[in-house]
């Protein structure tokens, strides 16, 4: 062997040894994969998604009564919007801001929702607001909502004072009481065939608004108005019943709210009153029946008008109900359908406002976006006219059969149509 190739040979055992010395061990001594895919096989890496640069937060307020009488259908407005934030904020999630939900309880009083309204407004992360459940808080709230230019979408507000002042930041995805009112009327006379009816308002911008515009189309059919009468009593109601049981009217209308109809529909029926009896919208709960029981059923019944059908009712509904029954643990209440949808506008419209402004928008872009967009909600296609009404908007009469709070759901709708906003 000549010393070159003795050299070279030296040169290659030796830099054996050091790889062998810091490299992997040896193969004695790596695990067998039997079964392991080549290394041709393997999946390539996934490229690492880049995370949305941070935007902030964006508050979006609700606000309705979440404790007291009226909270059933309070809570069922928050907790449907709580569900559309949960389920459609994704887009603005992904464009990097941090959505949040800012509940309020205005408790179905005036002056808790103006109190809180100026709370709301002075958070510049809100941009939008989902509420009232009441006329009678709203219309006083929103004049703080007008002042800071902070849109609000109502879910439930049907007195239409509401919208026709023409501020730009209310609007409302229901309709209104000078439609279904003179409604409740056609069905009192035609349908029922009553020649006289006993009004009974609850002293509030509903109630009451409610039941002039029933007392007007009822003289003009000629019906016989036996009383009209306003009243905050939510216990001992004889000072009306005695009266009710004497006149004897084919129908009582009354205008207010379920946790105080209830109480009233069943001493009259106990006292002896054998008509019908016939609401609007605010009868439009569970608790109803709990608290009336058999008297919705027995003499001529009980029906009512209201802007809100069941979910059951709108066919884009049926995986809302199944998401909000797991959700929380009970069916969605009336209007729960409705603050979903309001909720699905305000983020529809923030979302065009930021995309159009680049950035963060203002409160006044958002405002104009929910006067801009269509959006494809649960209820109906929902745009706004230059006063914040739909344009045209569904009403419902349903027969009630229920007695109790879980048979609430048997109850009938014996007739929905639609009909244009009156505008101003």
């Amino acid at each position: 062997m000549n010393k070159r190739l003795l050299a070279l040979l030296s040169v290659l055992v030796l830099a054996s040894m050091v790889l062998a010395a810091c490299g992997t061990p040896a193969a004695t001594e790596a695990p067998v994969a039997t079964d392991a895919p080549a290394a041709t096989d393997a999946p390539a890496t996934e490229p690492a998604t880049e995370a949305p640069v941070s935007m902030g937060t964006i508050k979006i307020a609700t606000q309705s009564p979440l404790s007291g009488g009226q909270s059933l259908l309070g809570v069922a407005i928050k907790q449907g919007a709580e569900l559309a934030l949960e389920q459609l904020g994704g887009d603005l999630a992904a464009m990097g801001y941090d959505v949040q939900l800012a509940p309020y309880d205005d408790q179905a009083t005036p002056d808790v929702g103006v109190a809180n309204a100026k709370n709301i407004v002075a958070d510049s992360e809100i941009l939008c607001g989902v509420g009232h459940l009441n006329s009678g808080v709203m219309i006083p709230s929103s004049e703080e909502y007008h002042t800071a230019g902070l849109a609000f979408v109502s879910p439930a507000n049907t007195n239409p004072v509401v919208t026709t002042r023409g501020y730009l930041e209310v609007n409302r995805v229901v309709g209104r009481d000078d439609v279904q009112a003179p409604a409740a009327e056609e069905y009192a006379f035609s349908t029922l065939g009553a020649k006289s009816v006993y009004i009974i308002h609850d002293k509030t911008a509903y109630g009451q608004g409610v039941a002039e515009f029933f007392r007007a189309a009822a003289e003009e059919d000629g019906i016989e108005i036996a009383a009209f009468e306003g009243t905050e009593e939510t216990a001992n109601f004889d000072a009306i019943v005695a009266p009710l049981v004497a006149a004897n009217p084919d129908v009582v209308f009354f205008a207010g709210i379920y946790n105080q109809a209830g109480v009233f529909f069943k001493q009259a029926r106990e006292a002896g009153y054998e008509g019908t009896f016939l609401g609007t919208d605010g009868m439009d709960s569970s608790d109803l029946a709990d608290l009336a029981g058999d008297a919705l059923t027995t003499g001529g019944g009980m029906a009512y008008t209201t802007v809100a059908g069941p979910a059951s009712a709108y066919p884009s509904a049926a995986q809302f109900v199944e998401d909000y029954t797991a959700k929380f643990g009970a069916a969605p209440e009336a209007y729960a359908a409705q603050g979903y949808d309001s909720m699905g506008v305000c983020l529809a419209a923030i979302k065009a406002a930021a995309e159009a402004a680049g950035g963060t928008p203002t409160r006044t872009q958002v405002a104009e976006a929910i006067r801009a967009l269509s959006y494809e909600g649960l209820t109906s296609t929902i745009s706004f006219d230059d006063i914040g009404d739909l344009p045209v908007a569904k009403y419902f009469i349903i027969k009630v059969n229920a007695t109790s709070k879980d048979t609430w759901g048997s109850n009938e709708i014996i007739a929905s149509f639609d009909l244009p906003s009156p505008g101003k």
